[in-house]
C-alpha cells in the first residue's frame, strides 16, 4: 500500500481516496481533497495559505521531532539483503524440500507394503478355497507324484 502525498497541502492521500489532476505535459497532481484541488486552480500559493504544511514549514510552526516523519523518510529506501542470510534461507529450503520427498516416497512405500500383506492373505485364502480345483486333475495320480517328488 502507498501512501502519496498532497500537492498542495502535503496531507498524506491513501489509496482509493483524492482527486488526481493530469497536465498536457504528463504531470500528474494528486490531491486530498477538493478544497485542495480549488485553491490549485486558482494558482493560490501553498506557503501563503495557512491551514496546509507548506505554510507552517515556511513558518517553522511545524512539529520537529515526530517519529512518523522518520519512517515516512525511510519508507522508499530499498531493503539491503544480507548474501549469507539469503543463502542459508535457500540451502534451509532445499533440504525442507528433500526431507518432504522423502517422507511422502515412505509413506506411499509403507502403503504399498500394506496392499502386498493384504493381497497375500487373500491369496492364500482363495487357494484354501479352490484347492479341489487345484488338485482335480491329479485326482487318480497321487502316487505318481509322490515317487516323481522323490
Amino acid at each position: 500500500m502507498r501512501i502519496e502525498k498532497c500537492y498542495f497541502c502535503l496531507g498524506p492521500i491513501y489509496p482509493g481516496h483524492g482527486i488526481m489532476f493530469f497536465c498536457n505535459n504528463c504531470k500528474v497532481f494528486r490531491f486530498c481533497k477538493s478544497k485542495c484541488h480549488k485553491n490549485f486552480k486558482k494558482k493560490c500559493n501553498p506557503h501563503k495559505v495557512r491551514w496546509t504544511k507548506a505554510f507552517q514549514k515556511a513558518t517553522s510552526k511545524e512539529l520537529t521531532v515526530d517519529n512518523s516523519f522518520e519512517f515516512e523518510k525511510h519508507r522508499n529506501e530499498p531493503i539491503k539483503y544480507q548474501q549469507e542470510l539469503w543463502n542459508k534461507t535457500i540451502d534451509a529450503m532445499k533440504r525442507v524440500e528433500e526431507i518432504k520427498q522423502k517422507w511422502q516416497a515412505k509413506f506411499i512405500m509403507n502403503g504399498l507394503k500394506k496392499n502386498k500383506e493384504l493381497q497375500k492373505v487373500q491369496d492364500i485364502k482363495e487357494v484354501k478355497q479352490n484347492i479341489h480345483l487345484i488338485l482335480a486333475p491329479f485326482a487318480g495320480k497321487e502316487k505318481q507324484l509322490e515317487e516323481k517328488m522323490v
